[in-house]
């Protein structure tokens, strides 16, 4: 890292790969781990920047693509850059756009110089490139940029896995002769879907190029917990210790507590605001669907050991109300408490690592947190 940014671990958890340390930023010192509520348009849906404040979110993420294409890069250069243009005044990591480059838009060709694809908005052609992610993320001004990489979805072929493999080391290089901007620092992106080698091979490949922290991506994106355990397992002895380690769209609260245990510093996901805009919460006991007729006369808080806003004042018969009148006020009430829920459950892992009882804070968890699919080990 450049002088502006350091990562330093406080402690470890000698029974499992646990860390836990202080990533210093221009914006800020974050604590890990640490989960990362997705601003995917230069705004946490449901949210205000106070609020985000109040559940103690320390760093945000933005995206991209979306960016990019809505307001576009240049505007929010013009606007002073990505805090200043949402009145955000802490840390903030930009994704590369890749997974939606991948997911969302109509692509129409994918070679090693970059990817042809239409909008999903318009239709409207875009050519993009590791220099084109570059290029934005530094007009954004993020503290933490991504490089541009290639996904894959699940399952995939061998083939597919390792030609993506490839494109992601060869797209990580570009991005890193591409990248320029002395206040802000840039992760690789390690790949290689469920293949023990592949991600082998792609966590030595970007070693090589020495990046200030590494995102693992290609996982939850529908394979089994099972897989997505024995791949961190896997990545944690050959991944550079000294480094923070980023696991990309991972929100479900038993995947970040295991993610932890197997040595991941940073989390993000759009599961925690989605399920809330839907009525499903995370709770110290596991998933509660609220719109359930059960809880039309329910008059406890919906989780007695959460300290949100929702928790605090209001009852599980008042929000499945909100919800049956279609209130606005459902979806925010919601979504406060999902991603507190969330931010709360990885300071509380922290927590665990510094006091040397980290083993005990999973057991714990694994015991109570219970869902429709059965212990916190089921399937999503």
């Amino acid at each position: 890292m450049n002088e502006r940014f350091s990562f330093e671990i406080l402690a470890t958890c000698p029974e499992t790969g646990a860390r836990a340390g202080e990533l210093t930023t221009p914006h800020g010192i974050v604590r890990t781990p640490v989960f990362m509520p997705v601003g995917t348009q230069a705004t946490v849906k449901a949210m205000t920047v106070r609020e985000l404040e109040e559940i103690e979110a320390q760093i945000i993420l933005g995206n991209t693509y979306h960016l990019y294409l809505r307001p576009g890069a240049d505007l929010i250069a013009e606007a002073g850059g990505l805090h200043r243009f949402m009145g955000w005044t802490r840390p903030i990591l930009t994704d590369s756009g890749g997974f939606q480059v991948f997911s969302l838009a109509r692509l129409n060709k994918i070679t090693d110089e970059g990817v042809r694809c239409r909008s999903h908005i318009d239709g409207s052609p875009h050519t993009m490139s590791p220099e084109w992610a570059m290029d934005v993320q530094q007009k954004l001004g993020g503290d933490v940029a991504m490089c541009f990489d290639q996904c894959t979805t699940w399952p995939t072929t061998r083939e597919e896995a390792e030609r993506a493999l490839e494109r992601t080391t060869l797209w990580a290089r570009r991005s890193k002769n591409a990248h320029s901007r002395i206040d802000q620092t840039l992760f690789g992106i390690v790949q290689g879907s469920t293949f023990d080698d592949l991600r082998l091979r792609s966590a030595r490949e970007l070693a090589e190029l020495d990046f200030a922290g590494y995102g693992i991506g290609g996982l939850s994106v529908g394979e089994p917990h099972e897989d997505m355990y024995r791949i961190l397992d896997l990545l944690h002895p050959v991944m550079p210790p000294e480094k923070p380690r980023y696991l990309m769209g991972v929100g479900y609260p038993p995947n970040i507590v295991e993610g932890i245990a197997r040595g991941v510093d940073m989390f993000d996901c759009v599961l925690p605001t989605r399920n809330g805009r839907n009525g499903t919460l995370f709770t110290s006991f596991g998933r509660v669907n609220i719109k359930a007729q059960k809880y039309e006369r329910d008059f406890s808080p919906l989780d007695p050991e959460c300290d949100c806003y929702l928790c605090r004042n209001f009852t599980r018969a008042y929000l499945r109300h909100l919800y049956r009148c279609g209130e606005i006020l459902a979806a925010r009430l919601c979504t406060w408490h999902n991603l507190r829920f969330t931010i709360r459950l990885a300071e509380r892992a922290r927590e665990a690592i510094l006091a040397g009882e980290y083993p005990r804070f999973t057991e714990r968890f694994r015991d109570a947190f219970q869902d429709e699919y059965g212990r916190s080990g089921g399937r999503k």
